[in-house]
């Protein structure tokens, strides 16, 4: 490895195949969103600290990237984007037509541990629902993220959503006499079931006079789903997804502003965390406002770095991105000059074809034939127009089945060219 400066451990640089990668999620991430009738919004990279520590709870206060300004203002990185849309909404919803439906495609950081599926800086696609207390507001959500799983290529069976309701964990709270307090941090318990050693998750529950078993036979044998689950369920099977969800208990999510349904998108194979989650945060807006303004909630979001790992691990869904980036090539033509006195006369058809919209590129220093044909695959032209002795007839290659076409000079050739790259894409 070359000497220097790297980047800082969890953090990425994005190569011009990674910006195609990012682009072509970012495309499907609006595309969808804008099947659904939601509208793009942004917040700031920065907030006061003060916005996370009020209500996120959990792991988060000890990931935040925190830092005093040079005004003395206790300042993060934003870990998450939700935080952020609560505190806009506080101050704006008053001017739009309830239900709010709005997205954000967000940089996000946290400082944890760098592995298979998460870094210290990601991008975030957020969707969320304003303004709606029905449980149809929390299927609507769970149905675009379907929607979004099958426009990535992924097929039924390849993910499952996980569907649960924290109500039904504050009424085993007070079933079983825990406090506030108590049940909070039971919640804390339940969303690491998965990932702390059993004994551990015994000695925490001892602690609140629970035990494992309880637990799990709360989550496997419920006395019943609730209505919220329900009609969520019924909704989804009549818009054909019910067979993609499943109702799991055990799921709560780790914020502590979620209030009652949950959900998270996993891979089938469980071979990385969550791909996706979110729920029903009804309190937080009136949190951030200090009472002032009321306004349920739901939202979910997906980070960019969990879906592409999962995105190439699945061939379908590689293929449809591959596919995607093909067509998204950065040049239509490559001029090939096998006559370097004509240099000037392919500047002029560079920029003739460049204001038709077609993208162009050509070599800038003298160059042999053979590898000016080996730049134009590598820049991924469809086409190259091969200019020389022939001149004013021009030949036409199309780079992928190498067949030839010739054009007269007299010809409108940006027509001409665009007709052609029409018929090959």
């Amino acid at each position: 490895m070359a000497k220097g400066f790297q980047s800082l451990p969890g953090f990425r640089d994005f190569r011009p195949e990674d910006c195609a990668v990012r682009n072509y999620l970012f495309r499907t991430f609006r595309e969808v969103a804008r099947r659904y009738g939601f509208l793009e919004y942004e917040t700031p990279l920065l907030e006061p600290t003060e916005l996370y520590l009020k209500k996120s709870g959990g792991e988060l206060s000890s990931q935040l990237f925190r830092f005093e300004d040079q005004g003395g203002r206790d300042i993060t990185l934003r870990p998450e984007v939700t935080a952020s849309l609560g505190r806009l909404a506080a101050t704006v919803q008053r001017n739009y037509q309830k239900p709010i439906r709005w997205f954000e495609i967000g940089q996000c950081f946290r400082y944890e541990k760098p592995q298979k599926g998460r870094t210290r800086e990601f991008y975030q696609f957020n969707v969320d629902l304003l303004g709606e207390s029905n449980s149809g507001a929390d299927a609507e959500l769970i149905a675009l993220s379907i929607e979004l799983m099958r426009e990535l290529g992924f097929l039924s069976g390849d993910y499952v959503i996980r569907l649960s309701d924290r109500s039904y964990w504050q009424a085993f709270g007070e079933k079983k006499g825990l406090s506030e307090e108590q049940t909070a941090e039971l919640l804390q318990i339940v969303d690491k079931l998965e990932r702390n050693k059993p004994e551990v998750t015994e000695e925490n529950l001892s602690s609140l006079g629970l035990t494992a078993d309880e637990v799990n036979t709360a989550i496997e044998q419920p006395e019943a789903l609730g209505e919220n689950l329900d009609n969520i369920l019924a909704n989804l099977e009549a818009r054909g997804m019910r067979d993609e969800v499943e109702v799991d208990l055990s799921i709560v999510r780790g914020l502590a502003y979620y209030t009652g349904v949950v959900f998270e998108v996993f891979d089938a194979r469980k071979s990385l965390r969550a791909v996706a989650g979110g729920g029903r945060y009804d309190t937080l807006i009136s949190s951030l406002s200090d009472g002032s303004v009321d306004l349920p909630a739901a939202g979910f979001a997906i980070g960019d770095v969990v879906i592409r790992h999962l995105i190439e691990e699945t061939p379908h869904a590689a293929a449809k991105m591959q596919e995607a980036l093909e067509a998204d090539k950065a040049c239509d033509v490559f001029i090939v000059l096998a006559d370097e006195s004509k240099q000037l006369d392919a500047l002029g058809l560079a920029s003739k074809l460049r204001s038709a919209g077609i993208a162009v590129t050509y070599p800038l220093a003298p160059t042999k034939v053979g590898k000016q044909f080996k730049q134009a695959e590598q820049s991924g032209a469809q086409l190259a127009r091969v200019g020389g002795n022939e001149f004013p007839e021009l030949a036409m290659k199309t780079l992928s089945s190498r067949t030839e076409e010739t054009i007269t000079a007299d010809a409108d050739i940006a027509d001409s060219i665009l007709k052609r790259l029409n018929t090959t894409s």
